[in-house]
């Protein structure tokens, strides 16, 4: 965790002293923004590993904020909220955050939560680094290139958050399987995913959206199950 920097926007100075004081003990920089403006500028400005967002500020709100960050970098997103209604966890989910931690909370659950994502991130490149994989993917209207993380459907360039894309890309790898929720979060979030399960019905529903435009129909729900790609069910 030594040299880790983390950015938090959040409008209350309470809670930025709170996890300074923590992260200091813990070793790991923290970049402060008092809102979603200041919070992008930082962003460019210091290059951080990981962002935390709390939804409740003035002027741009976490939820705008984290459309904007996404925009601009690929980069692991928690949104921090005092909301714990299924509605606003979903909601930042399907904006591409990676987790989100409810006020109140405990530094020591928030370090927890970052060094998880920090563990995925280390164990994705791991992985790439060890598997032989090929550098291209073609099924059912759909071509992914793996090195340069892009996607076309039908010849139609698409633009898939990060894990759209892995959760796509390991899909693929196998037509037909069947995986359960609780697989896809082993296999593409990590063991350590300390997220909802419904994360994985949050990105199978974007993903569906994004490629039925370019009429593109693999991803099939297995009731009670779970879900597969299906290169044979083209729309």
């Amino acid at each position: 965790m030594n040299g880790l920097k983390v950015l938090i926007a959040d409008d209350d100075p309470n809670v930025r002293e709170i996890i300074r004081l923590y992260f200091a003990k813990q070793q790991i920089k923290l970049i402060e923004a008092h809102d979603g403006a200041s919070a992008l500028h930082k962003l460019e400005e210091e290059k951080p590993d990981i962002i935390i967002l709390d939804v409740m500020m003035p002027g741009m709100d976490g939820y705008e904020t984290c459309r904007e960050i996404n925009k601009r970098a690929d980069i692991p997103i928690i949104m921090l909220t005092a909301k714990g209604d299924e509605f606003d966890r979903v909601l930042g989910l399907e904006l591409g955050a990676d987790d989100y931690v409810t006020k109140p909370f405990s530094p020591r659950e928030l370090v927890a939560r970052i060094k998880a994502v920090v563990r995925r991130m280390e164990k994705g490149r791991q992985s790439a680094a060890k598997e032989e994989t090929p550098s291209c993917l073609e099924s059912g209207g759909l071509t992914l290139h793996l090195e340069r993380r892009e996607v076309t459907a039908n010849g139609e360039k698409i633009v898939l958050r990060p894990k759209e894309f892995e959760l796509l890309a390991y899909m693929m790898k196998s037509p037909g399987t069947v995986y359960t929720r609780e697989q896809l979060l082993e296999r593409v979030w990590g063991y350590d995913f300390l997220g909802d399960i419904r994360t994985v019905d949050v990105h199978i529903k974007k993903l569906r959206e994004k490629l039925v435009i370019w009429k593109v129909d693999c991803l099939q729900t297995v009731w009670g199950v779970g879900y597969k790609f299906d290169s044979e069910s083209g729309a």
